[in-house]
């Protein structure tokens, strides 16, 4: 409804209120103006105008008393009018301030604070979210009560640099990579005015690796695996006849393991590329998860490799260096990973198809998406051959001489 305004039309509406909703009049006199009426009796000014150049807004300038009638609202609707003719958008000032407000009171808040927050809305969704926490938590930790606003590049760069100088190539990426995600993550919700991560320089360029310790040296580092004790032992040489990650059998839990079936079954969430696997235990691998088993007595629970019993173990690069010693300086430079490409290799030179060897190995398929027939005969059609290989395999691992004959098919 459009009329011009004034005090007796004002009080004439204010007697004669709707009895549900609101009512909503519009001043000829001063275009824009509205005042509005509700059943309860809550009368408001409103203002609304395009601003030159920008959209159109609407305001509220406040409920309607003796304080602030009519001419109140037609002046200061006159000021937003000229404003508006000028450019000027209140809201996008008061929006903008607002914003500025918010990000004061991000960037006030402090390194550890805002990795925590990190790690609740972003780390904690991630199967290595852990690990990356620990990454930034350790490159950062005479930082992490700083306000975050203080945090500078050379912080970062430092961290890198000194994991790079100790010649720790792989671990220097790892930590750069985990920093620049961080600083985006943080400059995306304004806990730095700016990603101060971006143009971090990559310390090395990795290479594919190449190394596949031979049977030889694959005997060598079984030997020297009953050296290491009780603690350290018993999942190097699981490692070594499941073919399979580290985390996946250093964090390996008991209710994972099916004994009558001999497999290790792990869900979805504990694998690198978040598909179910099975794993066939030879009976190597069975003798020693039995002979643990029979250590921890009955019905043990948790996890089955542990020095807290709530974590799995921890600390691999000291026994590394242990076992590097052992092995001796003439010893080619290893990783565990290592042992994963030693498993494929003798395999497929053993006749193994090269299909079989991936699926013991939980390699995610390359190439188009497969079917939904051959998803299933993936997960399920390859595990009688899958079981052959990692007996092969555990033959080839535990005898000193192995004298196989090639499996075809």
């Amino acid at each position: 409804m459009k009329q011009e305004l004034s005090e007796g039309v004002l009080k004439s509406l204010l007697k004669n209120k709707p009895d549900t909703g609101r009512i909503e009049v519009s001043d000829t006199k001063r275009p824009g103006l509205r005042f509005r009426l509700s059943s309860s009796g809550q009368a408001v000014w409103m203002y609304e105008k395009r601003v030159k150049g920008g959209p159109k807004r609407k305001h509220t300038l406040g409920k309607h008393s003796k304080e602030f009638g009519l001419a109140e609202a037609r002046a200061q609707a006159l000021l937003l009018e000229v404003e508006a003719a000028q450019g000027v958008d209140r809201v996008a000032i008061s929006r903008a301030k607002k914003l500025e407000e918010e990000a004061t009171k991000a960037r006030a808040l402090s390194v550890r604070q805002v990795l925590n927050l990190y790690d609740q809305l972003h780390l904690s969704n991630l199967r290595t979210g852990e690990e990356r926490r620990k990454q930034i938590e350790q490159s950062l930790l005479e930082k992490l009560d700083l306000p975050i606003a203080k945090l500078r590049r050379a912080d970062l760069q430092l961290a890198i640099d000194q994991k790079a100088s100790a010649d720790h190539k792989t671990a220097a990426n790892r930590v750069r990579a985990a920093l620049k995600a961080f600083t985006k993550w943080a400059a995306g919700r304004d806990h730095i005015a700016s990603d101060i991560g971006l143009e971090l320089p990559k310390p090395f360029k990795e290479n594919s690796r190449k190394r596949e310790p031979s049977i030889e040296e694959i005997h060598a580092i079984w030997d020297a695996s009953y050296k290491l004790g009780n603690l350290w032992g018993p999942p190097l040489r699981l490692l070594i006849l499941t073919a399979q990650r580290r985390q996946e059998i250093f964090g390996l839990k008991w209710s994972e393991l099916n004994f009558a079936a001999a497999t290790i079954s792990k869900s979805g969430d504990k694998t690198k590329n978040a598909q179910e696997h099975v794993t066939h235990l030879s009976k190597p691998a069975l003798a020693e998860l039995c002979a643990l088993r029979e250590a921890a007595g009955d019905d043990p629970s948790g996890y089955i490799f542990t020095t807290t019993g709530r974590t799995p173990i921890s600390g691999f690069s000291q026994v590394k260096a242990r076992m590097d010693k052992l092995l001796g300086e003439d010893f080619e430079p290893w990783r565990l990973h290592d042992l994963r490409t030693s498993f494929a290799t003798a395999m497929v030179e053993r006749g193994i198809p090269e299909n079989v060897a991936d699926r013991v190995l939980n390699h995610s398929a390359v190439g188009s998406a497969p079917s939904a027939v051959a998803r299933v005969y993936n997960r399920a059609g390859l595990l009688e051959q899958r079981a052959r290989a990692l007996d092969l395999w555990a033959r080839l691992v535990t005898e000193d001489q192995a004298t196989v004959v090639k499996i075809h098919g």
